[in-house]
């Protein structure tokens, strides 16, 4: 702790966004470069305190505390070698991680908390500036050989430590460029795509095979991947969407969010779109159903495409602005979260209940609502009651759908396989990320459920862990 009265002396300062004005012309990212000598700053705010909360809030256990102290000193050698220790990627958590780890900060119990999230970023920024970040090529080869089905960050996490295990892994993707819900998910505006690319190059260098427009259970059969890897692990996303099956769900014009956030992403990264199949909201009064990131994704996206108006409506109740007595500290909170594209202008709306499309010629043309009110129950959650009068319309020519995601897809690979599913649908897999098919183990959305990036990281990770002991027979040598 090489401040001991930082938290007391310096208050919680973060960087700066480029102007609502400015940043909805393009697809760049939204933060300006934070001073060095400000960020080393905020570091100092940590009081490395004797139980660090905030490891409980990091599903990696990030040893937040000691890397602050070393980027509070200048150390930015020292600090990205911690940081790495149990973080593949911190470019990806520190840029789209809700940050966990600050709503269980001590700081925050009487102060504003430490800005965790953008000091990691920050330490991982300077990694690959100062040349620090480079290949690391196991020094011995096993001899085995694993595949890793998908490539998003439960599979590259996956595969790098596998990889550097000394294992020859190849890492398939069934699009024609790796990086999975990275890439085709996330709007370059909160990531863009180079900060995957060098990454994906690193590994490469480490020795990774990566096939890409390659569908297991299409391109290659389940045998044939059978015969030539001696392991294989699934880490293909949670990728069935939750539909809205309502009057006039048929209309045109009525999509899945990923749908359209994919080919965003796919217009920025100049991949190609079928003719006629094109998802654009310019001009178009845009109706968002569901209140999450995916969500506020979508409003985003919709305002740079030139929207001419944007709602998001959400069926829960409007959280409270601050933490809600319901999630005291360390708990991740309840409370109303406002994100940069919220700011950009949108209206919201809470406790709607969706109960009809209108169209025109075939094309929805608006949204009939009714709003509710919700009762607490003891012991069965809240019920909702709609309101009697409630009922309202909204103008909608895009309909966006993001409401999250069931499960993963099981048809193809997954019944070729044989592997068995739990009762939510997820790849059923036991303590070791095996599932019911000897050799065949996973990890991230598609055993867990959809959720977010760094705990695929860790369940990718931990996944490659079982594989490396399960191959050699003995205990794994990954961290």
């Amino acid at each position: 702790m090489g401040n001991v009265t930082g938290f007391m002396d310096i208050d919680r300062e973060n960087p700066r966004t480029r102007s609502v004005a400015s940043r909805i012309t393009d697809w760049k990212e939204l933060y300006l470069e934070f001073p060095q000598e400000k960020l080393q700053e905020q570091a100092s705010r940590c009081m490395d305190c004797g139980i660090p909360f905030c490891h409980s809030g990091c599903t990696l256990n990030n040893i937040i505390p000691q890397w602050n102290d070393l980027v509070y000193r200048g150390r930015w050698e020292e600090a990205l070698e911690v940081l790495h220790r149990t973080n593949n990627f911190p470019e990806f958590t520190g840029r789209i991680c809700p940050a966990l780890c600050e709503t269980s900060c001590v700081v925050g119990i009487s102060s504003e908390p430490v800005s965790i999230r953008e000091i990691e970023k920050r330490i991982s920024e300077e990694g690959w500036k100062r040349n620090y970040i480079k290949p690391q090529p196991a020094k011995n080869k096993t001899g085995k050989s694993v595949a890793v089905v998908g490539s998003g960050p439960a599979g590259m996490a996956a595969a790098q430590q596998l990889t550097r295990a000394g294992h020859d892994v190849t890492m398939f993707e069934k699009n024609e460029r790796a990086g999975g819900l990275l890439r085709f998910g996330i709007p370059d505006f909160k990531l863009e795509k180079h900060v995957v690319d060098r990454r994906l190059e690193q590994m490469e260098a480490e020795g990774l095979t990566i096939k890409t427009g390659v569908n297991i259970g299409v391109d290659i059969s389940v045998d044939q991947l059978q015969e030539q890897f001696d392991a294989i692990l699934l880490t293909g996303g949670s990728e069935t969407p939750r539909d809205l099956p309502i009057p006039g769900r048929e209309l045109a014009g009525v999509h899945f969010a990923m749908d359209f956030l994919t080919q965003q992403n796919r217009r920025v990264s100049g991949l190609d779109i079928p003719a006629g199949s094109d998802i654009l909201a310019n001009d178009k009064h845009v109706v968002v159903i569901g209140g999450g990131d995916t969500g506020s994704d979508c409003v985003g996206t919709s305002i740079r495409h030139g929207a001419a108006s944007v709602t998001q409506i959400e069926l829960l109740p409007k959280p409270p602005k601050d933490r809600s007595p319901d999630t005291p500290w360390p708990l991740w909170p309840q409370q109303l979260r406002t994100s940069t594209s919220h700011q950009e202008g949108c209206d919201r709306l809470w406790s709607v209940l969706s109960k009809s499309f209108s169209g025109d010629d075939g094309k929805v043309s608006a949204l009939n609502c009714i709003r509710l009110r919700w009762h607490e129950q003891e012991g069965s959650g809240p019920r909702m009651e709609e309101i009697a009068g409630g009922e309202f319309t909204l103008k909608a020519d895009l309909v966006l759908l993001a409401m999250g995601f069931l499960h993963p897809e099981k048809n193809g690979l997954l019944t070729a396989l044989g592997v068995d599913f739990d009762p939510r649908g997820n790849v059923m897999v036991n303590k070791l990320h095996m599932t019911s098919v000897e050799g065949v183990f996973a990890a991230g959305d598609m055993a867990t459920g959809q959720s977010l990036v760094l705990k695929a990281i860790d369940g990718g990770r931990k996944a490659a862990k079982n594989v490396d002991a399960w191959l050699r027979g003995s205990a794994s040598v990954l961290p």
